[in-house]
């Protein structure tokens, strides 16, 4: 797209299972705007599923193509656009969110058990789910909260409630 393209109206970021995807389409609806999942793009470009790129290729070679995908879908998609939990990781992405309407999406160890079940089906969960999730959250909380604008907790809540607290907190009222 062009330059003069403002990129996403809004960008979640978020641990897996937070709900960004379930999220990040009702907010599309909400704004009549379309919602796009980075790890969606993964999969769809690599034609298999994100584990099986973990087990195949290895986790370096998942997140060169996570980092492709944002890169990509920052410059070119105008809705909302839900990141991989691991895209913050990578400075690149976190310098490239600077100054964009970015959500933190949190839930804590209990709340991500009951959603996820905390399961081997997810590549960095597969030994001690609770303990790696834990783990996981210590490295990457601080940086899901230096490039947030807002910080919105999903625990005990609709998907109904945290988009309408996403609207309210980035002023995003339809005319």
């Amino acid at each position: 797209m062009s330059a003069a393209n403002a990129g996403p109206a809004v960008v979640l970021i978020g641990p897996m299972g937070v709900g960004k995807s379930t999220v990040g389409k009702l907010l599309g609806e909400r704004l009549d705007a379309a919602c796009r999942d980075t790890d969606e793009d993964i999969v769809s470009g690599a034609g298999k599923p994100i584990a099986e790129i973990f087990y195949d290729e290895g986790e370096d070679h998942f997140r060169a193509l996570e980092r492709a995908a944002v890169r990509t879908a920052l410059a070119e998609h105008e809705g909302v656009l839900a990141l991989g939990g691991g895209a913050v990781m990578a400075a690149e992405t976190r310098e490239l969110l600077a100054g964009r309407p970015v959500v933190f999406l949190e839930m804590g160890v209990a709340e991500a058990a009951r959603r996820t079940g905390l399961d081997v089906a997810r590549p960095l969960l597969a030994v001690n789910p609770r303990q790696q999730w834990r783990r996981l959250m210590e490295e990457r909380r601080p940086l899901y909260a230096e490039v947030a604008r807002v910080v919105v907790s999903t625990d005990e809540r609709t998907p109904d409630e945290v988009v309408e607290e996403i609207m309210d907190a980035l002023e995003l009222r339809k005319a």
